[in-house]
């Protein structure tokens, strides 16, 4: 177990970023190998998604594992401390993802999650986004 000031905690935390995230970049180099094209984090789609590939009518969500609390990750481990505000803030973040996952569908757009942990085999994850996007070159 690890424990830490909080302050030194803060700071790693408010160290994170909400864009261009390594998972993030590992996920737009591998749809530019496979030639798709796309638009990153439009600002008039609800929750400004990651990725967005008009021609196929999709966007891709690229989730943090923990801060998204992906289902039966070891990454989306809860913190011991302060645990009251961590599971409410954990089902906001929950909420508005679902939120607005719908809003994106009902406009139309097709809705991919990619985990972080999922960014972690490149060769799956290329088979995974070749199944969802087929006339795209193999990369």
């Amino acid at each position: 177990m690890r424990t830490e000031p909080p302050e030194k905690t803060s700071r790693r935390l408010s160290a994170v970023r909400s864009r261009d995230t390594a998972p993030e970049l590992i996920v737009r180099r591998l749809l530019h190998s496979m030639g798709l094209r796309f638009r990153l984090h439009r600002r008039d789609l609800p929750g400004r998604p990651d990725i967005m590939l008009p021609m196929h009518g999709t966007v891709i969500l690229v989730h943090g594992c923990f801060w998204h609390r992906h289902p039966r990750c070891p990454q989306a481990q809860d913190p011991t401390r302060n645990s009251d505000f961590w599971q409410a803030k954990f089902m906001r973040n929950v909420q508005r993802d679902r939120d607005d996952q719908r809003s994106l569908r009902r406009l139309g757009w097709r809705v991919i999650i990619v985990w972080e942990c999922e960014t972690r085999n490149l060769p799956r994850l290329r088979r995974r986004l070749g199944r969802l996007f087929p006339a795209a070159r193999p990369g």
